[in-house]
Formats: C-alpha cells, structure tokens, sequence
C-alpha cells in the first residue's frame, strides 16, 4: 500500500515564554483535526516539543497535498485563537502569511513529507526538535548512514553494502532549491565538506542505493531567507525510516548520544548542545538548551501504532546529565566568540543595526614612518 506519512509543525502560543503551548490549545489544535478532517487522513498523531506542536498525518494524497496542508494551517489558526484568548506568548508567531496559499512552505511551518510503498513492517521515527535549525539533524544523519562506528549494519547487512545517497540544499541560496546529490561511500568527503557548514548546507533527503526507497525527509527549506531578511531559527522535524534497508534505530540514534553543538539558544542566536529529551518536554534555561525528541511508530495499512518515547531510557538521563554541563559550560562564555552565532545568522536584527551605524564610525589612522 502506497502512503504518505506528512509532519506539520508550528509555534502558535506558549505559557511563560518559549516553554510549552497550553493544554487547552494542544486540545483545541487535536479536535480541529479530528473534527474536520474526517475522510481526508488515515490517522494522525499531535504532540509538543518545546513551544512547538507538531501534527502526524498518515494518508494517501502524496507529499505537499493542499487539503490536507490546509487543514494543518487552519488547525494552528484556531490554536491561535485561543493562544490570543489566553494571552500566550508569541500567539500565532510561526503563521507569517495572512491565508493560506496552497501549502505551508515558506509560510512559517516547518514540513516533513515523504511517500512510499509500505513494507510488511514499517517502523519509523518522528524527530521534533526545538530551539535550533534543519542544519541540527546533519551530524547524526551522517554518523548513522555512513560511520560503521555508529551503524555497523553497513558491514555486517548486505542490504546496506551499497550506501545511500544524501540530497543536500544551500539554504543560502535564495533564487530557488539549490541542491546537490551525493552517494555515500563514494562521496563521503565531499558530504563531509558541506554538512561541515551546519548553517548553509543541510540535508533534505536520504535514499537507498540498494532499492532506491526514501529513508529520510527534513523539513529543509530556505525559510530563514525568504522574506528577504533573516526571520529565525526553523525547529526542525524530521522522518527517518528504519530496519532492513535502513539503519537499525538504535543506529540512528546512537549519534544523539553526543550532545553536539548547534545552533539557536537564547533568541536562536547562541551555540548549544542538542539535548535528546523526552516527549513534551518543555523548554528551560536561557531558553534551551536545543532540544530533539523521538516518537516511534509502525504504520499498517496507513494505522499508526502508539508512539514509544525513545528517549525515555536511563542511558538518555546520562546523556541528558552530560550535555546539562555543556550546556552550562558555553553559556558561561555568554557573548564571546563560538558562544554566540557568527553576523550572517543572527537572529535578532538590533546587533545588526547597531554594528552597521558603528561600522560609520570607524576611521582609519595613519601610520607614522
């Protein structure tokens, strides 16, 4: 059976800040969903990462279908309103157009989408990550389909001796979709060359060389550019799908294990540690640090099972211990050098201002002989 698994994701409203939406806005976002999509998915799932909520469709539309993008928009427009009726923060603040337009790209949500032919057993994961960018998911996505280190099924299972292809964009690029495709082994340095630059080259996709099925879909855009200005940080979902020709998911996630510096923070102009937590977690010190959550499914016949929290384990409080000092480590730098994004990436404009009315200040000394 051919379906489409579609994450939908937005911040309309939070308690106390960027921290976590309200119950009743969750809920009003849940019954706009079941309510007036009856007919249009197979299932769906809702939950929160952050100040973020995220909606699960399974259907059999295809990828960037406008029914159901739509009803995704008008479910975070109704959350708004009650995000507005309660006075949260930030009330419909990732809905930057006034209608909807066919689908959500490049209107503020972030999209994750894939269609596919459903195996017998299709285990998949749904990444939700908040306070960072899609660039967040580029070290693990390459430590766990091309480092035996953190994948050892790409020596010990022929159904991955072939590798995979990474579709990379330059999310620089603000003519169009500039991407690149690239096959892993082949190609490693090269991929190891752009995802090197976390905030220009990020991973959209990830197929196997072996059947040529999609295992992997970020929600990778050019947002952060197309208003024509810098408006953000864009907390990232992502699909990942695992077993048999994909990497095991203790192999996809083995890599999150490292607590890897990204970007966003405070203001989403900082460099932080991305901490693995657990589902609906909220967001806490100097608004971080960047966190991901993992919800597994399987899907049958377009049904979803419940989600397991896979990072609801004794290791991940470990890890979650390690990356709490790291965290605490590089907000101790506060403003200075790495601690802080570089110019081009920052999110709020007043520094920009600023140093450019500095920049006219300057004058240049003559040097005596």
């Amino acid at each position: 059976m051919k379906i489409t698994l579609s994450i939908i994701k937005a911040d309309v409203g939070s308690v106390g800040g960027h921290i976590r939406p309200s119950q009743r806005l969750l809920n009003r976002v849940q019954e706009y969903v079941s309510d007036e999509g009856k007919g249009l998915f197979i299932d769906s799932f809702i939950g929160s990462t952050g100040d973020d909520i995220a909606v699960l469709f399974s259907h059999a539309h295809g990828v960037l279908n406008e029914s159901i993008h739509k009803l995704a928009w008008d479910a975070f427009m109704e959350g708004t309103k009650i995000a507005k009726e309660q006075g949260l923060y930030g009330a419909g603040q990732d809905l930057l157009k006034d209608a909807f337009t066919g689908n959500v790209r490049g209107m503020g949500p972030a999209v994750a989408e894939m269609e596919f032919e459903e195996r017998e057993n299709e285990p998949f994961l749904m990444f939700c990550a908040d306070k960072t960018d899609p660039g967040a998911y580029s070290l693990p996505l390459y430590l766990g389909f091309v480092d035996p280190m953190h994948n050892s099924g790409l020596i010990l299972s022929p159904k991955m001796a072939k590798g995979f292809k990474f579709t990379i964009m330059d999310v620089a690029y603000t003519e169009g979709d500039r991407i690149i495709e690239l096959n892993a082994p082949e190609n490693l340095y090269d991929i190891a060359a752009l995802l090197r630059d976390t905030e220009r080259f990020v991973v959209e996709s990830i197929h196997s060389r072996d059947t040529g099925e999609q295992a992997v879909a970020v929600s990778t855009t050019r947002l952060h550019n197309i208003a024509g200005k810098y408006t953000g940080k864009d907390d990232p979902v992502m699909i990942v799908r695992v077993q048999g020709a994909f990497p095991a998911t203790g192999e996809v996630l083995s890599p999150y294990g490292i607590g890897h510096f990204v970007a966003g923070f405070m203001r989403g102009s900082h460099v932080g540690p991305l901490m693995p937590v657990v589902q609906g977690s909220p967001i806490s010190f100097f608004d971080g640090p960047p966190i991901v959550s993992c919800r597994a499914f399987c899907v049958h016949k377009g049904s979803l099972t419940e989600s397991v929290d896979a990072f609801d384990h004794p290791y991940w409080d470990y890890i979650r211990g390690q990356v709490a000092q790291k965290a605490s480590d590089i907000r101790r730098q506060g403003f200075s050098g790495p601690a802080m994004l570089g110019y081009s990436e920052l999110e709020y404009g007043g520094i920009v201002v600023k140093l450019e009315e500095l920049d006219g200040k300057f004058r240049t000394r003559k040097v005596s002989s």
